[in-house]
């Protein structure tokens, strides 16, 4: 019987990027440059950046892109991009959205310094409660619910506090480990 578990794979809290959610954009790419430099050479840098409240207790996350969302703040006006990105548009369309809604207008510099000044709280999204696990819950269970969500990753709870993350590269890893050393 297989047993690992999520705590088997997880990145703790404490070795994860994470910022206040009073933080700016640039504090939080500069928290994941800070983490990344601290982290596990061999394994994965991280993606993502844990938002902290007031009491430290995880209120949002952070991924890459929301981070690519933020500088284009117009993006406010099209509506839910999951909407719009599992309608099966064509690319002719989706090309077409660019000058319907002005979008990217600016040299990116430009766009990325106004978006360094951006608070964290406005591009931060909460977790749904489908990206909670808990740490002593099976890999296999921790699959199922990322497959089914569509997760990058999931907090990883030890009775009422986050303990760490788990992430989709790791369990993807793990995976690809066991199907490589399979005999045929």
């Amino acid at each position: 019987m297989d047993t690992a578990t999520v705590k088997d794979l997880m990145v703790p809290l404490s070795e994860y990027a994470t910022v206040s959610e009073e933080a700016t954009m640039q504090e939080a790419v500069e928290a994941l440059e800070r983490a990344q430099g601290a982290f596990d050479p061999t394994r994965h840098k991280h993606r993502a950046i844990v938002v902290l409240g007031k009491d430290n207790n995880v209120v949002g996350k952070i991924g890459q892109l929301d981070v690519l969302r933020a500088l284009e703040p117009r993006y406010e006006n099209m509506g839910d991009p999951d909407h719009l990105s599992r309608a099966g548009f064509s690319q002719e369309f989706l090309k077409n959205m660019l000058d319907k809604f002005n979008l990217w207008q600016e040299p990116l510099t430009d766009i990325c310094r106004k978006a360094a000044k951006i608070g964290v709280k406005k591009i931060m999204y909460t977790p749904s409660g489908g990206e909670y696990v808990d740490e002593n819950a099976t890999l296999n269970e921790a699959i199922h619910q990322m497959v089914m969500g569509h997760h990058q990753s999931l907090l990883v709870t030890r009775g009422d506090e986050i303990a760490g993350v788990l992430r989709l590269t790791d369990l993807f890893t793990e995976v690809c480990e066991r199907i490589r050393s399979c005999e045929l």
